[in-house]
């Protein structure tokens, strides 16, 4: 479960609805320098760019959103593991920017983080051939032969090429290891769905006896919908949409995030054969040289000319259903 949640815990005070978490337009830009002896700055990564947005009191607020889109950078900036390059983060009122030392370890014991890394997920050790066959080994599905096979689909399957099966951990990108980890994980998905639901009905029971406020960075837009209270979505360090978990899968505004569900299986067969798949065509563009206006503009299937020049509003919509899209 590609999974990370920032959970500051509530301070006994009533269950109201007020924001614990409140993030006001959030800058994380990382330099990219130039230079061996004497470094100078040639351009900047917008990993994040200028996002607001609040996690009430007790809720679950689930992000959601492509690899590289800033999901995890926004988590990690709430704990001020990187500080803001603009913008605010509130705790309980407190501009957790202004904290320094024992202040802001002091705060952090009310936060914790739980994440994923896919550095750290694979053995660098084993080649991506070993890594992927590891658990039809132990689980004593096929032959070696049988195996490799499989291996070589697993990796076909998740956008990699066999070829490179005999490769190392260290020679990929980390979007290519999140792929490798879920060609890993995919020939026991029963087991994994199970694991994932015990894991789910855990973090359930623990916000109910202690107050906890989740914020559920994932890409299983199912289990999103399952454990969360609202719905943010999230693309190029930009937020497209956020409203209640049923509205955004029932009544998704942007563009984005109807081509997101619409990858979401249903469990009804007949539904599932009537539905149409948005498929998204391009690349997702650098954080380097994010487009001009939308940065969805250029994977947009209903892109105009003001989405191509002027940066659409975040603004609500509908009660509790923020959006950003010049076409909404």
């Amino acid at each position: 479960m590609a999974t990370e949640t920032v959970a500051p815990a509530r301070n006994g005070q009533s269950a109201e609805s007020e924001a614990l978490v409140d993030v006001r337009n959030l800058k994380i830009y990382f330099p990219v320098m130039a230079g061996f002896l004497i470094s100078r700055k040639i351009a900047e990564n917008k990993a994040v760019d200028d996002i607001t947005f609040s996690v009430k009191r007790g809720e679950t607020l689930g992000l959601v959103g492509e690899s590289g889109c800033g999901k995890s950078t926004t988590g990690r900036a709430i704990l001020q593991l990187y500080r803001p390059t603009d913008g605010h983060i509130y705790f309980e009122g407190t501009d957790l920017g202004s904290l320094r030392g024992n202040d802001l370890r002091r705060m952090r014991r009310r936060m914790q983080m739980i994440f994923q890394d896919p550095y750290a997920s694979l053995n660098p050790r084993m080649s991506i051939r070993d890594i992927i066959g590891e658990p039809l080994t132990i689980h004593n599905l096929g032959n070696k032969s049988e195996r490799r096979e499989r291996v070589a689909e697993l990796m076909r399957i998740v956008g990699l090429n066999p070829y490179y099966a005999s490769r190392f951990p260290h020679e990929f990108s980390g979007g290519q290891r999140q792929r490798i980890g879920v060609a890993r994980d995919e020939p026991v998905s029963a087991l994994d769905v199970s694991i994932q639901a015990q894991i789910i009905n855990l973090l359930e029971e623990l916000q109910e006896q202690f107050g906890l406020t989740y914020l559920f960075i994932a890409h299983d837009l199912a289990v999103v919908r399952h454990i969360s209270d609202r719905v943010v979505v999230m693309y190029l360090g930009h937020l497209m949409e956020m409203a209640d978990r049923n509205e955004i899968y029932d009544n998704p505004l942007h563009p984005y995030t109807k081509a997101l569900l619409s990858a979401v299986p249903i469990p009804d067969p007949v539904l599932e054969r009537k539905r149409e798949r948005i498929i998204l065509t391009g690349e997702v563009p650098s954080s380097l040289r994010p487009p001009r206006g939308c940065v969805f503009h250029t994977r947009c299937p209903i892109a105009i000319d003001e989405c191509r020049q002027v940066v659409p509003e975040w603004r609500e919509a509908a009660p509790g259903h923020w959006v950003a899209c010049h076409r909404v």
